[in-house]
């Protein structure tokens, strides 16, 4: 079965940076849309980014643009996520998602596996 496993979150302070992995299994990653999205307490899960299957084109949310860069390992079967500059706001579980086949956008309803998260915490 599919399994979504990510690491790399942990507390940090407003500026600094973080590098998020999601380890694939069970998937045919290289042929996979990935994405991130994050769920603060209280709120609506979010997207994040997304990227596609050859890494040749990615997709960000807002407010994530600029800040935040995907990028994909297909020899590893591994998703990342680089996060610079962060602020209190980006505080949120990070979840990994991941669609078979090609990217159709930064929506949550395409996506149809689940990582359990990666708790980043910003202050």
């Amino acid at each position: 079965h599919v399994q979504l496993v990510e690491s790399g979150g942990g507390s940090v302070q407003a500026g600094g940076s973080l590098r998020l992995s999601c380890t694939a299994s069970g998937l045919a990653f290289s042929t996979s849309c990935m994405g991130w999205f994050r769920q603060a307490p209280g709120k609506e899960r979010e997207a994040v980014a997304s990227i596609s299957t050859d890494g040749g084109s990615t997709d960000y949310a807002g407010s994530v643009g600029g800040r935040f860069t995907i990028s994909r390992d297909n020899n590893k079967n591994t998703l990342y996520l680089h996060m610079n500059s962060l602020k209190p706001e980006d505080t949120a579980m990070y979840i990994c998602a991941a669609r078979p086949g090609s990217c159709y956008g930064l929506v949550e309803g395409y996506f149809g596996f689940w990582g359990q998260g990666t708790q980043v915490t910003v202050s």
